[in-house]
């Protein structure tokens, strides 16, 4: 075999010798490109109407966009939202179950904004389709039992929200770089969302919900003049209007490149994110240059960012950034996650890379190969109807030259590496960069303070704040006291000792599943532990440890555990680990830190960290840096079982917040050799 690889091996140099003595080719013209035109027309109330037939597919799809401008809320944030949410309830002169029942009938989609419309179905339903979006666009009815129902779960989502590092990070990234008081730097808050009423919600439809910058986009399988005349009898009623002109201070950047810190005590990952304004728009000169060097900057996977971050140093599943033309003003960003330990090193390495691309000609290898991945994406998407469309629409509220697409190809072309280097010293700023970061302060700062950037301080929402302090340990408080504590806390050395096996039996749910899952915990003080996750009596994970051994079972396929996943298993293969712990040598007692909202103790085993509450003693969390990052398992909910404070809530953290609700606990029953097995 060894053979025949060297064989092949060889003969694959030898061809690619040869090739490169022979000429290349040179490349053939680009492609022309000819963009069909939607037919149009416009209604006396101010909405135009673009219509592309395309009978290739038995379908149809509207599209009504409402081109306003950005606008503020103010104290009321959340009355668009709460607009979007009531919006298709039903209409005047139907009810919202009648509506839902007659669109799942006709197997349509119809979905409604405070900005617009969208519905697709069919095109033998078509006429019907778009009655009922007309109806349910242009004739709402906003109830009392229905806001505070969609209130209701406004503020729950938020809630779901509080303690995510990517939700966090989002918010701060935009309050920072806009303002407070720009539609881009506006928060939803629960404050915020109690403060708006229905009246508000019918005053925000009655101001924002106009034709004058309205677009109705048909594509599929449908004839102009019959559009035409049922867009007529259905859009020809909206009432004319148009929405308050607006304005807000443009957003500035920072005198100097600086961090801006927010410190998350829960997050097993560090979210990063270089952010500056810009007011690149489709009509600039620069355009295509500068979308061609931020594909080459971290536009696609084998851009500088991404192939440094993730391919050179393995720090990351992706490293991107993004810059686009709008009307508006916008921002740039280079953005990834990273595990604690590399963040000071993935800020160094963003800040080379946005150097690099400042200071270097791009080769002219990378530059082409980004160019073909331009054009033969944009050849692709114009063979689709939508995307027809779509350019008709961006043409007309970007104010784009009739020519754009057509001369699309061509534009992109002409981008030299010269191009590249200009746009870029324009476009990526090196010296007025917020580098936004979201982490766990105990772990970062130490690292960060050493790169000599300055770093300031803020909240969750973005207000400024004091440096966190770091927490002063008592002299006589060491791991092992912690770990004692712990005991005492939940029921003391005698009845845990008692304690042979614990048997734990809860549920979840999983976004994405039918079903919730069961989840099984049976753990033996002989060093045995089973647990696993089923749906509707079907294994979907399972991990034993048995003594010495184990295996992981998921989907049908079985792996054996060995080194140090073995080990870390037979850690937690006891009702209360911290018996174990207690007898192990290198415990080591971290400092104080904030977990869960909480002052704990943090106890470090290896790669795990465990966070005791100082207050309580309790466990409230345990910390695991892997490869990727980190999982952690947060525990809640104590409760006595048999005297002993036992948590009923598990929030394990792989990917999402898997939220397990203990159902039932036994405690020295229910659990047999042969469910190790």
């Amino acid at each position: 075999m060894k053979k025949i690889v060297i064989i092949a091996t060889s003969l694959f140099i030898s061809l690619s010798m040869q090739a490169q003595d022979r000429p290349q080719p040179k490349p053939g013209p680009a492609p022309k490109i000819n963009i069909g035109k939607p037919q149009t027309f416009e209604l006396k109330n101010g909405l135009k109407v673009l219509v592309v037939e395309n009978d290739k597919l038995p379908r149809v799809s509207y599209n009504l966009t409402i081109d306003n401008a950005p606008y503020t809320e103010g104290a009321k944030k959340g009355v668009s939202d709460l607009t979007s949410s009531l919006i298709g309830n039903g209409t005047k002169t139907i009810s919202k179950d009648a509506f839902n029942e007659e669109i799942d009938f006709l197997g349509a989609s119809i979905n409604f904004g405070s900005n617009g419309a969208y519905a697709s179905g069919l095109s033998k339903y078509s006429k019907r389709i778009m009655e009922l979006m007309a109806d349910g666009a242009l004739n709402p009815v906003f109830t009392q039992e229905e806001f505070d129902k969609e209130k209701a779960k406004l503020i729950e989502g938020l809630k779901s929200e509080e303690k995510s590092v990517p939700a966090i990070a989002g918010r701060v990234q935009r309050v920072l770089a806009y303002g407070k008081n720009h539609p881009n730097g506006e928060y939803l808050s629960e404050e915020s969302i109690n403060k708006v009423t229905l009246a508000d919600v019918s005053q925000n439809y009655a101001t924002y919900f106009t034709p004058q910058n309205a677009y109705l986009v048909i594509v599929g399988d449908v004839k102009f003049a019959e559009v035409k005349a049922n867009v007529e009898k259905l859009f020809g009623t909206w009432k004319k209007g148009v929405a308050p002109q607006v304005s807000y201070s443009d957003p500035k950047d920072v005198q100097y490149t600086q961090i801006n810190f927010v410190d998350a005590p829960n997050a097993v990952q560090s979210e990063i994110a270089a952010v500056h304004i810009t007011n690149l728009k489709m009509t600039d000169k620069d355009y295509f240059a500068a979308i061609v060097a931020n594909q080459i900057l971290g536009g696609d996977f084998n851009s500088y960012l991404n192939m440094n971050l993730r391919e050179a140093h393995g720090w990351t599943y992706g490293a991107r950034s993004g810059l686009r033309g709008n009307k508006y003003t916008s921002n740039f960003s280079a953005t990834t996650q990273v595990r604690n330990a590399v963040t000071d090193s993935a800020v160094v390495e963003i800040l080379k890379e946005i150097k690099r691309i400042r200071t270097e000609k791009v080769s002219e290898e990378t530059l082409k190969n980004v160019k073909a991945g331009y054009i033969g994406k944009f050849v692709m998407d114009i063979e689709k109807p939508a995307t027809v469309a779509r350019y008709a629409l961006q043409t007309k509220t970007q104010g784009l030259p009739a020519d754009f697409y057509e001369n699309y190809i061509k534009n992109i072309n002409a981008v030299t590496a010269d191009d590249v280097l200009r746009v870029s010293k324009k476009y990526f700023l090196a010296e007025n960069l917020r580098v936004v970061i979201v982490s766990k302060a105990g772990d970062v700062l130490p690292g960060l303070e050493k790169l000599n950037i300055p770093i300031f301080y803020f909240d969750k929402y973005g207000n400024k704040v004091e440096k966190p302090e770091e927490k002063k340990v008592s002299a006589d408080v060491t791991a092992k006291s912690v770990l004692e504590k712990y005991i005492a806390a939940v029921g003391g050395q005698k009845a845990v000792s008692d304690v042979k096996s614990l048997f734990l039996t809860g549920s979840t749910n999983v976004p994405g599943l039918p079903a919730p899952l069961a989840y099984t915990n049976k753990t033996d003080a002989s060093g045995k532990l089973m647990i696993e996750l089923t749906m509707s009596g079907m294994s979907m994970m399972k991990q034993v440890v048995n003594g010495n051994t184990g295996f992981m079972a998921q989907q049908g396929q079985k792996m054996n555990l060995e080194g140090d996943m073995l080990e870390d298993m037979k850690g937690l293969a006891h009702p209360f680990p911290e018996v174990n712990l207690l007898k192990k040598e290198g415990i080591t007692l971290k400092g104080i830190e904030s977990q869960d909202g909480k002052e704990c103790y943090a106890v470090v085993n290896g790669k795990t960290t465990s966070y005791y509450e100082v207050a309580t003693g309790l466990k409230v969390a345990d910390v695991t840096a892997t490869p990727q990052g980190s999982s952690a398992i947060t525990y809640k909910d104590y409760r006595d079982v048999k005297g002993l404070k036992i948590p009923y809530n598990y929030v394990m953290n792989v990917g999402f917040d898997l939220d397990i609700k203990i159902s039932d606990i036994k405690v020295n029953e229910g659990v047999s050799e042969a469910d190790f097995q």
